[in-house]
């Protein structure tokens, strides 16, 4: 054994529109964590039996429900593709993507790295 570590590949990508598998509401993927790198307390807070595994990818979304926006961090296996097609409303989206034909969102040139 060479002391690899096998990290699951993320099954989505930065401008992917997604849905979450429990909870109302969908979100853009801005940014990919390939296993979780948030706060022990963030962690910690979430319902026990709700808890996912650490040795996932982990999603940094601009989110939305029926009442509002915000930024939500989610665990790959809570996540589906959102087959909608309804355009996301987070205010921050038209800083950071721009909107392509057919519904898909592009990180802006300015922020591609």
């Amino acid at each position: 054994m060479n002391g690899a570590v096998d990290i699951p590949h993320a099954r989505f990508g930065i401008g992917d529109v997604v849905r979450h598998r429990i909870f109302d509401f969908r979100g853009i993927v801005f940014d990919v964590d390939p296993v979780f790198a948030n706060s022990e307390e963030w962690y910690e807070a979430i319902p026990e039996e709700l808890r996912p595994s650490k040795e996932q990818p982990y999603y940094h979304l601009l989110a939305e429900n029926s009442e509002t926006t915000y930024v939500a961090y989610v665990s790959q296996q809570n996540l589906v593709v959102d087959e909608s097609e309804e355009p996301i409303e987070h205010p921050a989206i038209a800083t950071m993507f721009e909107q392509t034909a057919g519904g898909r969102y592009r990180l802006r040139e300015q922020l591609r790295h």
